[in-house]
């Protein structure tokens, strides 16, 4: 009788482990299914439209990528299941190679309008600005800022304020290099009249934000 009970009892725990052993193995084929469906439905969307909504994309790609490695570690076919994740993970980094790109082109386009045709994308440093340009690069950021003022949201705003200061930290140096007194003069009624533009602007933006957020 005490043998029936061993016997018993270790064809029940083998039953158990291969149950667990089985989910184990449906949860991580299901992870990697829904892992694989988003990368396939993300890779479909328009690359203009993907390059605006970034970065929800990104923060859902890294939820389902993580759920899809911890189910991966518990799966029986360990090997067939990562070679999908990986195959599905090549997909979405080559997609996102073009994302970035695209974002970086237009974001050269973007500072190209602001600081004129010869803006050289430096991480803002302005090296390429000089005695001889410097009165220009001010002259097209603060034209193309009025003429486009209406259009910017408060993000913008805020992003042409800080590329306005990298500007500025460059004029003291370039100020240092030989800048005439008569293209100062100039430079200091440009940064007159863009400092209430931009004040009034954001502030507009912001309050329509907020009355956006309010609807």
């Amino acid at each position: 009788m005490k043998k029936v009970h061993v016997t018993f009892f270790i064809v029940a725990t083998a039953l158990v482990f291969t149950s667990c052993k089985n989910e184990s193995q449906k949860n991580a084929e299901k992870k990697l299914k829904s892992y694989s469906q988003y990368i396939d439905s993300v890779s479909n969307v328009a690359e203009e439209k993907a390059s605006e909504n970034w970065e929800a994309i990104e923060i859902k790609f890294n939820h389902i990528k993580m759920e899809a490695d911890l189910a991966l570690t518990t799966a029986t076919d360990k090997e067939k299941n990562q070679a999908k994740l990986d195959e599905a993970t090549t997909k979405y980094e080559g997609f996102k190679m073009k994302i970035v790109a695209q974002k970086e082109n237009l974001k050269n386009q973007y500072y190209k309008s602001l600081f004129g045709p010869n803006y050289i994308s430096d991480d803002m440093q302005f090296n390429w600005v000089n005695k001889d340009n410097i009165l220009a690069v001010y002259d097209n950021f603060v034209t193309t800022v009025q003429k486009n003022k209406d259009s910017y949201s408060r993000e913008d705003w805020d992003e042409i304020k800080l590329v306005y200061e990298a500007l500025d930290n460059r004029k003291n140096t370039v100020e240092k290099e030989g800048l005439t007194g008569s293209d100062n003069r100039k430079i200091a009624l440009l940064k007159l009249k863009f400092a209430p533009m931009y004040t009034v602007n954001r502030m507009g933006a912001k309050s329509e934000e907020n009355a956006e957020a309010k609807k």
